[in-house]
């Protein structure tokens, strides 16, 4: 996390903390300096320095928490792309919207049901000859853990769904009128079926922890699941601003935060459109 950290600090400076603020400014912020505190005290936790049984476990709940506020905000993030990529369709956005507090809600009573009763996860102390240190104990079974991890897979296949599709309608028109594919559809595309092959994955680890797996497999889904959960959105974001400081475009929406050219074309492609008008 600190390799990535320091891989977009120069980025962020420029994009960021130099320009005017926008909304996808904010959310960058809240991704990435949430992300990486969670992963430092993930980090932290149980090994790096003994911690009481108790202090060790209320942190573990508020880890646990603050990992689910993350994925709601990486989720609006990807909402608020795909809104910019669909022509701000207001339909779209009221059943995306519509769909995903259901979502919240599911991951609200996950943290109070499975994560916030010691009945059902708690911590328990090992001692070694060379150190003492916290580790998980689960103590029910994975099912809970599986049937309210469904759900959540199942939204993030319906926005790659939603965004494979606009993406093929906006292909088959270039192709008619022989013209390249717009950069950012194809990337805002392409990390939604990334973070949704990430959240799989993380959500199967998370289910697979459950299950009392042997101590390396579990520190193996452990480590997958405290640092490459909070690498993708601020990924998103900073490749779309740093794609656009490269491009000469017509117009730049400040309500996406410089998620430039989703819903008009390029100034040659205007004029060609114009043209094609002219002629008919």
């Amino acid at each position: 996390m600190s390799y990535e950290y320091l891989l977009l600090l120069d980025k962020e400076v420029k994009y960021v903390w130099n320009r005017p603020w926008s909304l996808m400014s904010y959310l960058y912020l809240v991704v990435r300096y949430l992300g990486l505190s969670l992963a430092i005290i993930w980090g932290c936790w149980g090994g790096m320095f003994y911690i009481p049984e108790s202090p060790c476990y209320y942190i573990l709940v508020v880890l646990e928490w603050g990992a689910s506020v993350y994925f709601c905000f990486a989720e609006v993030i990807l909402i608020w792309r795909l809104y910019a990529l669909c022509n701000q369709s207001k339909l779209l956005l009221y059943v995306v919207v519509g769909s995903f507090l259901p979502i919240v809600a599911l991951l609200i009573g996950t943290d109070i049901y499975l994560y916030s009763r010691p009945h059902a996860f708690s911590v328990k102390e090992l001692i070694t000859p060379n150190a003492k240190y916290c580790t998980f104990s689960f103590n029910i079974g994975p099912m809970p853990a599986i049937y309210t991890s469904i759900p959540i897979v199942c939204y993030d296949a319906f926005l790659v769904v939603l965004a494979a599709a606009t993406l093929m309608r906006h292909l088959k028109e270039r192709r008619e009128y022989k013209m390249k594919p717009n950069t950012y559809m194809v990337m805002i595309v392409r990390y939604h079926i990334m973070y949704f092959v990430l959240n799989l994955t993380n959500q199967i680890l998370m289910v697979i922890l459950w299950a009392h797996i042997p101590a390396p497999a579990m520190s193996l889904s452990e480590l997958f699941s405290d640092t490459m959960p909070f690498i993708l959105a601020p990924r998103l974001i900073i490749s779309i601003w740093d794609t656009h400081a490269q491009d000469d475009c017509l117009y730049v929406s400040a309500a996406f935060a410089d998620c430039v050219c989703l819903t008009s074309p390029p100034k040659f492609e205007q004029h060609e459109m114009v043209s094609d008008i002219r002629l008919t």
